[in-house]
């Protein structure tokens, strides 16, 4: 199969043919359809998430059918489409495991990081990490919903009933939880790299009533804000645009370091916080809520070879909305 691999940090993708493997016990083996591209993905290239496995076929937004099961695995059969999230695998046992917090577990292991993921033909998947997805959803529509989606919600139910709600970095995840937000009847202030008049255009025709530079304060205070942009200068910014009592949710699995900044910024009971993967409740729960609301996902497709162009795009901040690899 072909399959696009990362060697180590400094070295482009490079495409490679590789064995098909076997599906274990519990495991589904997937002929892979369309893998999004994330930042999680460029944080990996970039040497700002450690110890990667290497060789390593990054990608962990997968869509995929089920082409064999292993001996053990149940919930799924050949020919049924699933999508492969960032969570992979997990203990089940551990105290956070336990409680409900699996997303949290001390031993997780993450697609696309440690596990072998979607930049390729094929690919293999614990079953119980594989989610059913809306039939109504082509593949490349389907596949952001998978990252971009699920962190964004799981990020949105962290600031509870916030009317006014702050969007920091207009990507992929900010341009479908904007969308969940206006269904919910929150309003939305969308902000954007400065200069940046495409963006906030685009954020404005998903519902954001307003839309700024990130250096800019809205014209009122916000109940709460998320920052997807990996900029840890966002968050003084931030918490400075809540009002008293408001919640600052950092989304990102990397930021750069935070500046210092005046006790008076999180004083009057503000509160900064960050989230952390995901949870298979989480995952059920978004994509049984997309098609009511429904989510329409802005995607630009590559091609598998394309994959380093890509990620390219994203670094530069190129897109509107997410990079989805078609593959087939």
């Amino acid at each position: 199969m072909r399959a696009m691999i990362f060697s180590g940090v400094g070295s482009p993708l490079r495409e490679a043919e590789l064995p098909a493997s076997a599906p274990g016990p519990a495991q589904v083996r997937l002929e892979v359809r369309a893998c999004a591209v994330c930042r999680t993905d460029l944080h990996i290239v970039d040497g700002e998430l450690p110890d990667p496995k290497l060789p390593l076929v990054l990608g962990h937004q997968i869509v995929g059918v089920v082409s064999e099961v292993g001996k053990d695995a149940s919930r799924f059969s050949v020919g049924e489409r699933v999508g492969v999230p960032w969570l992979g695998w997990t203990d089940g046992t551990c105290r956070f495991c336990r409680s409900g917090r699996e997303n949290l577990c001390d031993h997780a292991r993450f697609t696309g990081y440690q596990i072998d993921g979607g930049f390729a033909e094929e690919t293999v998947a614990d079953e119980r990490y594989c989610l059913r997805l809306p039939d109504s959803y082509p593949d490349l529509q389907v596949a952001p919903l998978l990252c971009a989606g699920l962190i964004g919600y799981r990020s949105l139910a962290m600031t509870g009933d916030a009317e006014r709600l702050g969007l920091y970095g207009f990507g992929a995840s900010a341009h479908i939880v904007a969308q969940v937000a206006r269904w919910q009847g929150r309003r939305v202030f969308g902000f954007t790299r400065p200069g940046d008049e495409e963006g906030q255009r685009f954020a404005r025709s998903l519902g954001a009533e307003w839309a700024g530079s990130s250096t800019e304060r809205p014209p009122e205070e916000l109940d709460a804000a998320i920052i997807f942009a990996p900029a840890g200068a966002l968050v003084p910014a931030a918490l400075a645009a809540v009002a008293k009592g408001g919640i600052v949710v950092c989304a990102g699995i990397h930021m750069s370091d935070i500046p210092s900044f005046s006790y008076d910024l999180l004083w009057g009971e503000r509160a900064l916080r960050s989230v952390a993967n995901l949870t298979r409740r989480d995952g059920e729960e978004f994509l049984e809520l997309v098609p009511k609301v429904p989510i329409r996902t802005e995607t630009r497709e590559f091609g598998l070879g394309e994959a380093n162009e890509a990620l390219q795009h994203l670094r530069a901040g190129e897109l509107q909305g997410a990079a989805v690899l078609k593959i087939a």
